[in-house]
């Protein structure tokens, strides 16, 4: 099977160090307007070809990693080249299915990805959604692609993608702001920066670890909260203090703000 790149920027380098990594028998085209990529992608087990027209004529499956402003051109530039048989995988934030085929004709199968920055360690996830164009064999390929490096998980309908961004895509940043704020306390308090960073970050990992376990025990999240909070104790002094501060209503109008930027990015 072969699968080519258009834009080769840090996801679309950390999925081909997945597929590298997995052993596959995929073969893997790229193309990127920064030449310098060449030797990365050729080193990855990719060729390096001389155009995004080149990519499309080449492979079954196109995987799109331009930036949002970009897709337009690129669009118009592989239309004419795309066939019945080809698959646009997008991981273009806001940018819809419907809104590839209004460049590139009705018929033209898309699957929608929206990755996140640990997949560069292996360590991130994805979220997964298409329509009924494409075939279960076709999404079965992407969905392996994906697991290469990271869990990928389908999202139904397809139409809540925007939405899905803040939680998978945007999430990292915004735990790293969360993270931030404790070691400038532990800065404000005389504690070495680097040694409360080991801590929050072991922690935040352990953390997550404990939510995948709780997920797959059927384990509600207020119950995980209710493990850590001792009654009157320092826990529940702080999480009261993070209430009274509207944290959870900030975190949703966060949440809706990225949705609503991803809905303006994907009509221009």
């Amino acid at each position: 099977m072969t699968l080519g790149f258009i834009g080769l920027g840090n996801m679309g380098l950390a999925i081909l160090k997945g597929i590298k990594g997995s052993e596959s028998d995929i073969s893997v085209y790229g193309y990127d307007v920064s030449s310098y990529k060449k030797p990365l992608t050729e080193s990855l087990g990719g060729a390096f070809l001389s155009s995004e027209v080149e990519v499309v004529q080449m492979c079954k499956y196109i995987l799109l990693g331009v930036k949002p402003q970009s897709v337009d051109e690129v669009l118009e530039k592989i239309a004419p080249s795309l066939t019945e048989e080809s698959v646009i995988v997008s991981i273009c934030a806001g940018i819809s299915s419907e809104y590839i085929r209004s460049r590139t004709g009705k018929g033209v199968k898309v699957v929608l990805v929206m990755p996140n920055m640990p997949m560069m360690l292996g360590e991130g996830a994805s979220a997964v959604s298409t329509d009924a164009l494409t075939s279960n064999e076709e999404l079965e390929f992407v969905c392996r692609v994906f697991k290469s490096c990271c869990p990928a998980v389908e999202i139904i309908p397809p139409e809540k993608m925007n939405e899905i961004i803040c939680i998978n895509g945007s999430s990292p940043a915004f735990i790293y702001l969360f993270a931030k704020s404790f070691t400038d306390y532990a800065r404000e308090n005389g504690i070495d920066e680097r040694a409360a960073m080991s801590l929050f970050s072991q922690s935040l990992i352990g953390a997550g670890r404990m939510l995948t376990d709780a997920l797959k025990r059927e384990i509600s999240v207020d119950t995980l909260i209710s493990q850590v909070s001792s009654k009157g104790g320092t826990t529940v002094a702080g999480l009261e203090r993070l209430t009274q501060g509207q944290m959870p209503e900030t975190i949703f109008a966060a949440c809706e703000a990225c949705t609503k930027r991803a809905t303006e990015l994907g009509k221009h």
